[in-house]
């Protein structure tokens, strides 16, 4: 199938901002191409408020951000963590998407900054995601949540850590999260299936960028089978949160999502696996731009909606 025609017509626009493949740029000009991008989204919806909170991180403050769809209290919270290949992303490029999913499923949503590579690389990560988990189920209250019903997610990179956050958690002793929104996630190293050979040169991210940003996050060869960088190494996926995971058709990681939710689906895990055709990889976050990310965030929120609903309440 060919691209939607408002996904050509952003990949047409995108070829005009995008001076080379992400690989090419270096870790500061990628840094810098997706800041510049997040700045051509459409106005994001208005909350109830956002506000900065600096949290105790394993190597120090970690800065998130806590959107509130209204004033009450013990609302569901969703941990987002943004993508960005490990080595790029922040707060404000999330602002938008982090909006969308408060506002339509009806929760707080807490955005984390965690530490990038390759200044910090794998572990560092998926230890400050999962300090974060601890903190928000440890401080619920004061950001007006209910500490039962805790879920988490993330886009590509982001998805990887929410991932293995969840196996961390699990394998850890809690706290216990109600549920995962795994968007387009990479969640194996480098693996060959369809997708990555029909794709290898998708708008946005190509086989050379994934593998790239694999070298910015990992310290050697032997973190390409640690669970907690590629949760398909798992020996178990067993007692994890059900989970929602979106696929991109043009997309070189999609056949890696959606054999992660055949996976989990294998281990008894509540999984619903949609995979959006005519658009690329990153497209949940193009908010206001693409009909195809107005569906997914209306089905991201009626899932995240349903485990909020079916999970246990504070009283």
């Amino acid at each position: 199938m060919t691209l939607d025609p408002d996904a050509q017509q952003l990949t047409d626009a995108l070829a005009g901002l995008l001076p080379g493949p992400l690989h090419t740029l270096g870790v500061e000009g990628a840094r810098a191409v997706l800041a510049g991008l997040s700045e051509q989204s459409p106005p994001p919806p208005p909350l109830h408020s956002v506000e900065d909170h600096t949290v105790g991180g394993p190597a120090g403050p970690l800065q998130t951000r806590v959107y509130r769809p209204g004033p009450e209290n013990d609302l569901p919270v969703l941990i987002h963590l943004h993508g960005g290949g490990w080595a790029m992303g922040t707060l404000d490029a999330s602002e938008a998407l982090c909006r969308s999913l408060s506002d339509k499923a009806g929760c707080v949503v807490v955005s984390v900054d965690y530490r990038l590579a390759p200044e910090h690389k794998f572990p560092a990560a998926v230890n400050d995601c999962y300090a974060a988990v601890q903190w928000v189920a440890n401080h619920a209250d004061e950001i007006g949540a209910d500490s039962n019903r805790i879920a988490i997610g993330g886009e590509s990179a982001g998805a990887n850590l929410a991932a293995a956050t969840t196996l961390l958690a699990r394998d850890s002793g809690g706290p216990p999260l109600a549920f995962q929104l795994l968007a387009y996630p990479v969640t194996e190293y480098a693996v060959e299936r369809p997708s990555w050979r029909e794709h290898a040169s998708a708008p946005l991210l190509t086989v050379d960028d994934v593998t790239w940003f694999w070298a910015q996050y990992l310290r050697d060869q032997a973190d390409r089978t640690d669970p907690r960088a590629t949760p398909s190494n798992a020996s178990s996926l067993a007692g994890l949160p059900p989970a929602y995971i979106l696929t991109a058709e043009h997309d070189p990681v999609r056949d890696d999502g959606e054999q992660y939710g055949q996976r989990l689906r294998d281990a008894g895990v509540d999984v619903t696996v949609k995979r959006y055709p005519g658009v690329f990889h990153g497209f949940l976050s193009m908010v206001g731009m693409l009909n195809r990310t107005a569906e997914a965030l209306d089905d991201a929120a009626a899932q995240l909606a349903h485990a909020f609903a079916t999970a246990p309440a504070t009283n």
